[in-house]
């Protein structure tokens, strides 16, 4: 990959997300499927405040274990009905994964409340292949102006991204499909070659003038970890560990980081309202490959270039495990993620290529097992976990001491290594992410 073409993946992969990802994406295909009624029917200005919808959400069952049981921003409640009766109410598609940020008004939430109590909101499990799909249908049976002569119902389909909207149809007549100029816009090498080498080569080397963006990081998913710290957020996991760190946890950085990291996923999983700035899809993951490292960067007063550079490694290693992992599996996120933010450490603390590598396998013997049993509240101390494996990978690899080849799923090969764990959370873990499933759906 050229410099441009690794730039072009981190901006696809690394950008704003309000609220969990799953709810999200089901929100996004519901506000776009009403955009898509809005542009075809003469309708009144407010009329999808005051439309009678009804919301047929048809979903993969990773989507479906992500959304059952996280916060919704703004609305005190959980779980994907809300999320798409938000996305018909006040969506804007053109948001992206931030499709609810300019709606969400008292309003907007009382409305999208109402239609879920009034069971308008239908969520079936869809029989795909695609371990990220929504299927979101809108009808509209009263509450607009429509023609006679159209019956004012669309549907939108999100597959393998949870901003790539792949279909969209109006009155049973297909608009735009996978094949179209529109959904060919995001950076997708025909080959995928990417390196553990070449992202620390890129990471080191790439003028700072062409990366520095990823300071984006510290705006959003600091402000996420304060809001955290000074709100009372879910499980509070993070507020715990820092008014406890001088007589349980210690004074130490990596205290601090558990702190910080697990503070900014209590307030997101809780349904706070400010944006996390992703990674993969994910935005517990880019939470976690970045705030170690920015709070590595507060502790020791680090500039912003290096600081800059070690987030672009952590964002790309973390990338790069999930290239071959998939967006949605069995295996908990954090452990990608805190992987990255071990090789950022490594990178601040003046380590090289070899101990990056270390670093990977000291994680891929540690934490690769960690189960994904949905997103919720409870995954701020996964984060807290993951975070605690990061620094203590990175400080082992920093005194070269490094799981053996001889060991479980680690090999010489670096590249060998981050394919075992993507097999062993896409393939191996199959069978365990279809009863976890199970297990949630008959409590």
């Amino acid at each position: 990959m050229t410099n441009q073409d690794i730039i072009s993946l981190i901006r696809q992969e690394v950008k704003p997300a309000l609220g969990c990802t799953e709810p999200i994406a089901v929100a996004l295909a519901v506000a776009k499927a009403a955009e898509i009624i809005s542009e075809n029917c003469p309708c009144c200005a407010d009329w999808r405040l005051e439309a009678a919808f009804r919301l047929d959400i048809a979903v993969s069952g990773n989507i479906l274990k992500n959304g059952m049981g996280v916060g919704i921003p703004g609305t005190g409640m959980v779980g994907l009905p809300v999320a798409a009766a938000l996305g018909a109410v006040c969506g804007d598609s053109s948001r992206g994964l931030e499709v609810l940020s300019g709606g969400l008004t008292p309003e907007a939430v009382q409305r999208a409340k109402e239609l879920v109590s009034a069971g308008c909101v239908h969520i079936s499990v869809a029989d795909t292949r695609h371990l990220l799909y929504v299927k979101a249908t809108v009808s509209v049976e009263g509450g607009m102006e429509a023609s006679a002569e159209v019956d004012p119902h669309a549907y939108a389909v999100i597959e393998d991204d949870h901003d790539r909207i792949v279909e969209t149809s109006f009155a049973d007549k297909i608009l735009m499909s996978s094949e179209s100029a529109a959904a060919a816009k995001e950076y997708r090498p025909e080959s995928y070659d990417l390196t553990v080498k070449d992202i620390w080569d890129f990471a080191r080397t790439a003028p700072y003038e062409d990366i520095s963006f990823i300071l984006g990081d510290r705006e959003l998913n600091l402000a996420l970890a304060m809001e955290g710290l000074n709100g009372d957020y879910g499980l509070r996991v993070g507020k715990a560990i820092r008014e406890n760190q001088a007589e349980v946890f210690g004074d130490s950085f990596m205290s601090y980081a558990m702190g910080l990291t697990a503070a900014a996923s209590d307030a997101r999983m809780a349904g706070c309202t400010l944006p996390a700035m992703s990674n993969s899809g994910s935005g517990n993951q880019g939470i976690t490959v970045s705030m170690p490292i920015i709070a590595f960067s507060l502790k020791y007063n680090v500039a912003d270039e290096p600081l800059a550079r070690a987030l672009i490694l952590s964002n790309l290693v973390a990338i790069h495990i999930k290239h071959y992992l998939g967006k949605l599996s069995a295996l908990c996120g954090c452990v990608v993620a805190s992987t990255g933010s071990s090789c950022g450490i490594v990178y601040l603390r003046g380590g090289g290529y070899e101990e990056v590598c270390s670093a990977i396998k000291n994680m891929a013997g540690n934490i690769t097992g960690m189960v994904c049993d949905g997103a919720k509240v409870g995954c701020a101390m996964k984060v807290a976990s993951g975070v605690s494996c990061a620094v203590q990978s990175a400080m082992l690899a920093l005194r070269g001491t490094c799981v053996s080849s001889t060991d479980g799923i680690v090999e010489d090969d670096i590249e060998k290594t981050i394919r075992n764990v993507g097999a062993i959370g896409s393939a191996g873990m199959k069978a365990a992410d279809s009863m976890i499933l199970d297990i949630m759906l008959c409590k």
